[in-house]
Order: structure tokens, then sequence, then C-alpha cells
């Protein structure tokens, strides 16, 4: 892929937006860390909080896209991925109880940045997968995405609430990441390029099943007796 090519720009845009669809358990994590801290210092506990948390996220990303290129971990790191995009559709969320406010502007911080490494499993996958083990694009895409959620986390989260299908078009986007990484895997590049019919089809038939599947559990949730659906706001 040549730097700022076409495909590049479609590539960043892909990694952006799948950041920015995975950020609703990060907001959160920032506004509880921050809740009782005063406003003056709120802002500067998000800020130094979030900075933390992207260069760690960076440097995690950086040693996932190293091991994907190990035999056999494109394909891994595809099935996770497919988990991730099932989960973004079936899971039905959790309360963040664990998460404690911050009594003062380090500890508020520290909190931010060790809750966003604990959680941010789904968001090194998912943008290693989708910047094409691509170092550039991976920088640019968390330093784009990770100021959006900081500052626009509440606006994104209330579209998402308003605009259900967002989420579906997220599960999507990671179905055909996930499915496309796994025919990337360098032991089945061969038996896919022989067969781009086959490589088609399983791409449609993984994110078709991850939505479908996605869609019965909510479906199933949202009945009487079901599980309460998750909200992100």
């Amino acid at each position: 892929m040549e730097l700022f090519s076409p495909a590049f720009w479609l590539a960043l845009l892909n990694v952006v937006f799948i950041d920015l669809i995975l950020a609703g358990d990060n907001a959160i994590v920032i506004g509880l860390a921050a809740r009782n801290l005063h406003p003056s210092v709120q802002k500067r506990a998000i800020l130094y909080g979030t900075g933390g948390a992207l260069l760690i996220r960076i440097v995690a990303t950086v040693i996932v896209l190293w091991l994907l290129k190990v035999p056999w971990l494109l394909l891994v790191g595809g099935l996770l991925l497919i988990w991730i995009a099932y989960k973004l559709l079936a899971d039905q969320g959790e309360e963040h109880s664990d998460i404690k406010a911050g009594s003062s502007l380090w500890v508020a911080v520290r909190t931010i940045v060790i809750a966003d490494a604990a959680m941010g499993l789904d968001n090194v996958i998912a943008v290693a997968g989708a910047a094409q083990q691509h170092l550039v694009l991976v920088i640019l895409g968390l330093l784009i995405s990770v100021p959006i959620i900081v500052w626009g986390s509440t606006l994104f989260i209330k579209l998402i609430n308003h605009f259900p299908w967002i989420i579906y078009l997220g599960a999507i986007v990671l179905g055909y990441t996930a499915s496309n990484m796994i025919t990337e895997e360098h032991r089945l590049v061969p038996f896919f390029t022989e067969h781009p019919a086959l490589r088609i089809l399983f791409i449609v038939l993984v994110t078709g099943g991850v939505v479908f599947a996605g869609y019965r559990k909510r479906a199933s949730s949202n009945k009487p007796g079901g599980e309460r659906q998750h909200s992100y706001s």
C-alpha cells in the first residue's frame, strides 16, 4: 500500500471508524475516573490520562503488528476479532462499578491509564487488523481517533443511541476485517489466491454470520425474561 494513496486513505478511515465504534467503554471509564474532580482539574486528568493511554495503545499495537508476522497469528488474530465483532452486538455490557472515581488529579490519571490498558485489547487487535500491518496507519489512526474519543465521546455515544444501525455497520466492518486477516495468513494465502471465489465467499459468510449471530443474541435478550440490553448512555 503506497503512502497517501486512495487505498491508504480508505484504510485510515477504516482504522478511525473501528476505534470510535469500540470506544464506548473507554469513554465511560474516562468519565467515571474523573467524575469527582473539580471541573478545572477534570480537563487535565482527562488530557493526561488519555495521553498516557494513547502511548500505551500505540506501543501495544506496534507489538501486535510485529506478532502478526509470526506464522498462524494472523489466523488467531482474525478469530479473536470475529469474537470481538460478535460481542459488539451481543454483549449487554457491564456497569463498570469497579471503576473508582479519582480523589486527586494523578489518581484519576492512573485509573484512566490502567483501565484503558486493561480494556483496550479489542481496540488494539482491531486496529492492527484494519491497518493491514501498516505502522503509519496505526499511529495516524490513533492520533485522529483518540482526541475524538476524549472531546466527542458523549456526542458519539448519543449518536449510536439514536442510530443503532451504526453498531451493525461497525460489526460488518469488524467482520470484514477479521475475515480478511484470516485470508491473508501467510500459510493460507496460496489457497485463497488459487481460489479467489472461495475467498470472497468466506469473507461474506463470516461477516454475515457475525451480524446474524449478534442480532439473534440482541433479539433474545430483549424478550421478556431476557438480559437487559446494553446502553451506551
